[in-house]
Parts: C-alpha cells; sequence; structure tokens
C-alpha cells in the first residue's frame, strides 16, 4: 500500500513538472503579430487649432455715484432690461458737519440783513410818497430790499444741497441714472449701503453693471505655437460647457500684438465676435472652446496618420501596401492633417489595401472590475 502511494505520488510529481515545462514554453513563443486592414476612405478634413476664453459683453459699463451718501432706494435688479436714462438708485446724502453748520449761519445772517433792509425800505416809504427824500434815493432802498432777498434765498437753497444734495431748481445728483440701453447683471449694493463718489482720487462705489447682451464676444488666449496661423476673419466655431449640444458661429476680429506670460507660456489674447441667432441666449461669462478653422477640404481622401511612417527629415512618407501574402513599403504625398487622419495626394487609390495598426489583444474583463 506504502510502494503504491509512493508511485501515486511520483507520478503526480513527474505531471506537474511536465506540464510546468509546457506552459513556460507557451508562454516564452511569440505569437504571430496581427495587424488591422485599412483601406483609404474620403471624408471632410479640417485642420484647426483651439482657445480657451469666455464669454464676455463687448460693452459692459459700470454705473457709479458722483455723490457720497446712502442708498434709500433701489429701482432695479439683475437681470432686468433698461434704458438710457431710467432711474436705477436714489442716494440720501449725510451732509458734512462743517458745510451744514456754514450753510446754516449763511442763512441767518441772510434773514438779518433781509430784516434790516426792509426796516429801512418801511421808514423812507412814507418819505418817498411825500416827496421829502427823492426818488433815486428811495430806489437805492428797493435795490438794496431785493439784493437781501435774492441772497437769504441762494443761502437757503445752498443749504438744502449740502443737507439733501437736491434744490428747488434742480433734482441733483441724488438719483442715479443709467447711461446706455442694456441688461442689469449685477446689483452689488443694497437699500441701506452706504456708498462713496468717483472723484480723481477714488473710482467710487460701484451701483450697477449694464451691458448690452445681444452684442457679445468670445475673449480667449492662444499660445505663441499657434499664433502665427490664425488670421483676422477666420471662421471660428464657439463651444460652451454649459450648454450641451449647441454651437455658434463667431469671426475673428481681435490678435493682441504683445504676449504675456501665463504658467510659464507666452500666451496671446483674442476676440472674436458671436453670431446670436433668433431665439438664442447666452449669459456673460460662460467659459467657452473656440475651435479656428485653419484650412478644410470636403472632400480628401484620408488614412489614418497612424500608419503613416515619416523618415527621419521628414520630406517623405510611405505606408505598407498589401502584396500578396507580404507588405511592400509604398511612397506616397501627403497634404493636410487634423492629427488623426491625413490626406494622401498620390501613390496609392482607394482600392488599396494597407497595413493598419498592430491589434490589441482582447482581455476579458469580469463583473465588476
Amino acid at each position: 500500500m506504502k510502494r503504491f502511494r509512493r508511485i501515486l505520488f511520483i507520478t503526480i510529481g513527474a505531471l506537474l513538472f511536465v506540464w510546468t515545462l509546457w506552459f513556460l514554453y507557451q508562454k516564452s513563443v511569440d505569437k504571430p503579430v496581427e495587424f488591422k486592414l485599412e483601406k483609404p476612405r474620403v471624408q471632410q478634413l479640417v485642420k484647426k487649432t483651439v482657445a480657451n476664453g469666455s464669454i464676455v459683453p463687448r460693452k459692459e459699463i459700470l454705473i457709479k455715484p458722483v455723490v457720497s451718501g446712502i442708498i434709500r432706494e433701489l429701482y432695479i435688479e439683475a437681470g432686468q432690461l433698461v434704458k438710457k436714462g431710467d432711474q436705477l438708485a436714489k442716494i440720501q446724502i449725510v451732509p458734512d458737519m462743517l458745510s451744514l453748520s456754514q450753510g446754516e449761519q449763511r442763512v441767518r445772517s441772510a434773514e438779518i440783513n433781509v430784516q434790516n433792509a426792509q426796516m429801512t425800505f418801511d421808514r423812507n416809504k412814507p418819505l418817498a410818497d411825500k416827496g421829502v427824500i427823492s426818488a433815486s434815493e428811495m430806489q437805492g432802498y428797493d435795490i438794496g430790499l431785493r439784493s437781501a432777498k435774492q441772497e437769504l434765498d441762494a443761502a437757503k437753497e445752498a443749504l438744502q444741497v449740502v443737507r439733501d444734495g437736491i434744490s428747488r431748481t434742480s433734482a441733483g445728483n441724488t438719483v442715479v441714472r443709467s447711461t446706455i440701453d442694456g441688461m442689469v447683471l449685477d446689483v452689488p449694493v443694497k437699500e441701506g449701503n452706504s456708498v462713496i463718489e468717483r472723484n480723481n482720487f477714488n473710482e467710487g462705489t460701484t451701483i450697477a453693471s449694464i451691458a448690452d447682451m445681444t452684442d457679445l464676444i468670445f475673449q480667449g488666449k492662444v499660445d505663441e505655437s499657434e499664433v502665427g496661423k490664425v488670421r483676422l476673419g477666420m471662421p471660428v466655431v464657439l463651444t460652451v460647457g454649459a450648454v450641451s449640444d449647441a454651437k455658434w458661429d463667431a469671426e475673428l476680429e481681435y490678435i493682441a500684438p504683445k504676449g504675456v506670460e501665463d504658467q510659464g507660456a507666452i500666451q496671446f489674447e483674442i476676440r472674436a465676435a458671436v453670431a446670436l441667432k433668433e431665439g438664442q441666449t447666452l449669459r456673460s461669462g460662460y467659459s467657452a472652446n473656440a475651435d479656428i478653422v485653419l484650412e478644410q477640404k470636403d472632400s480628401a481622401m484620408v488614412v489614418p496618420e497612424g500608419i503613416v511612417t515619416f523618415n527621419t527629415k521628414g520630406d517623405s512618407a510611405f505606408v505598407d501596401v498589401q502584396d500578396g501574402e507580404g507588405w511592400k513599403k509604398t511612397y506616397i504625398k501627403t497634404g493636410l492633417s487634423d492629427g488623426l487622419d491625413i490626406e494622401v495626394l498620390d501613390g496609392i487609390s482607394m482600392t488599396t489595401v494597407l497595413k493598419g495598426l498592430k491589434k490589441m489583444e482582447e482581455e476579458e474583463v469580469k463583473p465588476g472590475e
């Protein structure tokens, strides 16, 4: 019994050893490389470069007040359409205490002068009626009274301007109005906020930003390696990430003459006018990609660029053409390329069978992996 077991174990071990040798041999044997077969095809070929940027209005205006104070009323909200001259906000002026005090003192002084001129006029009027004093002397008293009243009106109006920002003859600058027709993009203030007037030393507080949303442009940047290929007037196709399955046509209208460094690379700013069709709308600030068409052919005979071999100098190209059961290297003349496919101008025909890329081994993927 023990002898039988010993023989059985030896047999099993020998079989495992032989199977291991056979398995390792099979793994070491190179399988024949299989290649895909390709044929030339006719299709549209477009060579383009891509620029990243955003959609912005061509004309965006920041509305700022000309007086400092507190916002008492707001008449607008973001998204609202306004016309030039429409009221946007009303500002309550916080008067300067020194100017207010000086204005009040001026009013009191003017009132005293009016009272004195009135008393002088009333005292001399009966004398002028009786002929005791001349008409020319009485005229001086009358002019003095009128001048005193005029000074009092001017003092009161100046005090009202200092205190309220308006006068009886003018609405003043406390009402902020729109300077263009457009849409309100943002209202960064609320009722009760303090605002600062614009002047030579301060840009002022922004009450609202208004833009014409019917005139939009794409603003982006192109790398220095591509800027030499673009020209003004080139067609541009815009793709907005926030709007799926939609494209917008545009036309390149500006290329910056000077580049700026951005993360170690020189970038040139470009702008393209967006052509909005009827019913299409875009929001300011959308990120977008611009496909700038450098060259295009509608019917070109193309092959995958990956199967084309270029010599080291780059002045000639070859493909492997089926020749019986083997392959023959054939010279071709190439044309336009979009990075995936390349145009073939001469060297092969539409019926030529070409050696494609190597077939990848299909791996069985288990569920859940």
